[in-house]
């Protein structure tokens, strides 16, 4: 099934290659799993409509929400082949193709949102999403996906002690299945998409994810507690396949930068609204929310560092990162 659909879209892809080509226009392919509710889909509908202002009508974005062509793994896999151009995807999934974006994933990494940004925003995350160039994927920037916390079906979560046996549905990444298990839980990895009916079927107890995307992909329904932890700062980064990047003319690149910049900072300031929106529904749909003490999370989850220590690279960025919250 999985190469049927491969083939498909390779053949999508051409065509669409042929129409923009005989129009004279370069035409963006980005597709991504978000709802079309989500500010990150906004935030590419307006970069979407920066781009075709800036370049005059020569550059557009046909954007392809909802999984409507594959998983994020599926999407990369798709990018790296040139069978696509743009994704978002979430750093647990690009782990698994820059390994060294996985130290993002860690738990408790940053202290707050203004420290994540200024480490994203700086050399260190400007580093991480330069070296997966090598692997045909050239990061542009960052969306704000803020805090990933518990979320479950039968019983709140108030300690670590609480995630012992519970199947906990989490994205591929090693990072998050090693965080998981150092809290006593049992990591089920499940694509986004089919989360909703394995919640209901009792695949999974529960999950972990920001507050808007348990809003808008309505778990809340199944999952009545959710307990703020926010044991991840995960962000979702921009991700363009560098063959096409390198098609680009130094102009075009230009166009795109810019949008690019407008896009992600109007992602941050819609997220900031997102959240608090979902936050105020699920509560007024009948959930508990919660907000128990990080400390003991923090405890059982920091041998996930001595990993790092025999990696000198990486253990100085941790460190440097740790550095910018002093």
């Amino acid at each position: 099934m999985k190469q049927t659909k491969i083939v498909f879209l390779w053949i999508l892809a051409v065509q669409l290659m042929g129409c923009g080509q005989e129009n004279s226009i370069k035409t963006i392919r980005l597709a991504h799993g978000l709802d079309v509710n989500h500010s990150v889909h906004k935030a590419m509908v307006k970069m979407g409509e920066d781009m075709k202002e800036l370049s005059h009508g020569k550059l557009r974005i046909e954007i392809y929400p909802s999984q409507q062509l594959g998983t994020e793994r599926e999407i990369l896999e798709l990018i790296q082949l040139g069978s696509l151009d743009m994704t978002k995807v979430s750093v647990a999934t690009l782990e698994n193709f820059a390994p060294k974006t996985r130290i993002l994933g860690l738990p408790y990494l940053f202290e707050d949102r203004e420290h994540a940004f200024e480490v994203l925003d700086g050399p260190i995350g400007q580093s991480l999403l330069d070296n997966a160039e090598q692997f045909r994927l050239k990061g542009l920037g960052y969306y704000d996906a803020g805090f990933r916390s518990f979320y479950t079906e039968h019983e709140p979560i108030k300690s670590p002690d609480d995630l012992k046996g519970l199947k906990v549905r989490v994205m591929e990444s090693i990072t998050a299945m090693d965080m998981v298990k150092s809290l006593g839980g049992s990591p089920t990895p499940i694509s986004w998409g089919e989360l909703y009916t394995s919640l209901q079927q009792g695949v999974v107890d529960g999950a972990e994810n920001n507050p808007p995307s348990f809003y808008l992909s309505r778990h809340y329904e199944v999952c009545p507690y959710y307990a703020l932890d926010e044991h991840t700062f995960s962000p979702d980064v921009l991700i363009v396949g560098t063959q096409f990047w390198d098609k680009l003319t130094q102009e075009e690149q230009n166009w795109v930068d810019t949008a690019v910049k407008k896009s992600l900072q109007h992602q941050r300031i819609l997220w900031a609204e997102s959240e608090a929106e979902a936050l105020r529904e699920v509560k007024k749909a009948g959930v508990e929310i919660s907000y128990p003490n990080k400390q003991p999370f923090k405890e059982m989850t920091q041998d996930m560092y001595k990993a790092y220590e025999d990696d000198p690279e990486l253990n100085r960025m941790i460190q440097e990162i740790k550095s910018l919250a002093d």
